[in-house]
Order: structure tokens, then C-alpha cells, then sequence
């Protein structure tokens, strides 16, 4: 059983930061997608995609998979680097 560890990212349409402290377990697909002959709809009988496991911090993201024994891939978070301007510098 595999699964990424990755924290959640901020929403690219909002300025807020809400819910971006939390720390995300998903597992991996294992099958793909295949339409439904009936509706068309794309489905999987695999049902650990649909399962979302919420942590508040990384080590208890950790820690969970490796008392189950789940194989996490973590994604640390990329440094944020802001670029401070004055709205002066808009018009030089």
C-alpha cells in the first residue's frame, strides 16, 4: 500500500490561508479510471481513493503510515519566497 504525505496547499483563488496547517495522507490509485459502459461516468473499484486522512503536523502524518505499515512518499512544502514592492515601484 502506498501513499503521499503533503501539506495542503493555499487556495489559488482566495488570498486566505485556511486549512493550510494541515498535513494530508492520500493513497495512491491502484488501477486506473475506466468509463462506465451504462453512464460513461469514469470509476475504479478501488475504494482507498476516495480516503483522506487529515493530520496536524507532519510526524503524526509519519507516524501513522509507519504504524500501519504504509509506504508514504512525503512532499516537503517549498520554501515561500515573497517579493516585497511598494506600489511606487510600479511606475519607475
Amino acid at each position: 500500500m502506498q501513499a503521499r504525505i503533503y501539506k495542503r496547499p493555499k487556495n489559488a483563488m482566495q488570498s486566505g490561508k485556511a486549512l493550510t496547517d494541515q498535513w494530508v495522507l492520500d493513497f495512491v490509485p491502484a488501477e486506473a479510471q475506466k468509463p462506465d459502459p451504462l453512464m460513461g461516468w469514469a470509476g475504479s473499484g478501488d475504494t482507498r481513493r476516495q480516503v483522506q486522512l487529515k493530520f496536524p503536523s507532519k510526524e503524526a502524518a509519519v507516524a501513522y503510515a509507519e504504524k500501519y505499515g504504509i509506504n508514504a512518499l512525503v512532499h516537503d512544502v517549498p520554501p515561500r519566497r515573497l517579493k516585497i514592492q511598494a506600489y511606487a515601484d510600479n511606475f519607475r
